[in-house]
């Protein structure tokens, strides 16, 4: 015995797709800038110090004096070896007058003689010329004052949107076989 048979026979479908892709174009334009730095504002003010100098007792020190001063130095010292050398020949006058009526007025005036012109023992020391702290010095400082006022800067950005093209891509198709089911029954 037989059973009967299905026989089931298929054919695919064929497709012809066209497909053109999509196309995009993007450009971002660089932006536009303009930056400008204001100058700062600088305002210096200043007094000038003040240095005072006072070397008069240095210059006298070491002999620089000025033509009034030298004048009456120089009367002061002539006045003193006035006074001396009256109060030297007083006392080699009384020295002579006791002398003289001993006899001995030869060796009196040989005494007096080496009393004046014998040798004079001149006192030696350290002497600091010119003296210490005889330059004066005052100095009163100067004042600086500085003011900088500060100026932001001018900023004028523009920024560019960007450039942006698209093309959608396409797709196509044909369809080039149908599908097909053949269906037969075999007894």
């Amino acid at each position: 015995m037989r059973l009967p048979q299905i026989q089931i026979r298929t054919t695919d479908a064929k497709l012809d797709l066209n497909i053109s892709k999509p196309q995009q174009y993007i450009k971002q334009p660089s932006a536009k800038q303009h930056i400008e730095q204001p100058a700062a504002i600088l305002e210096i003010h200043t007094t000038r110090g003040v240095l005072k100098i006072d070397s008069s007792q240095a210059r006298r020190d070491i002999g620089m004096i000025g033509p009034l001063e030298a004048t009456k130095n120089a009367a002061a010292e002539g006045q003193q070896a006035a006074l001396k050398g009256a109060a030297r020949r007083a006392r080699e006058g009384r020295q002579m007058m006791m002398s003289a009526g001993k006899g001995q007025g030869h060796t009196t005036i040989q005494n007096i003689a080496k009393q004046n012109h014998g040798p004079h023992r001149t006192p030696f020391n350290i002497k600091f010329v010119p003296s210490i702290g005889s330059v004066k010095i005052d100095y009163t400082p100067g004042i600086t004052d500085v003011n900088i006022q500060r100026r932001e800067p001018i900023i004028d950005a523009k920024v560019n949107k960007p450039i942006h093209e698209y093309t959608p891509g396409k797709v196509t198709g044909t369809m080039i076989q149908r599908p097909d089911v053949d269906i037969d029954v075999i007894i």
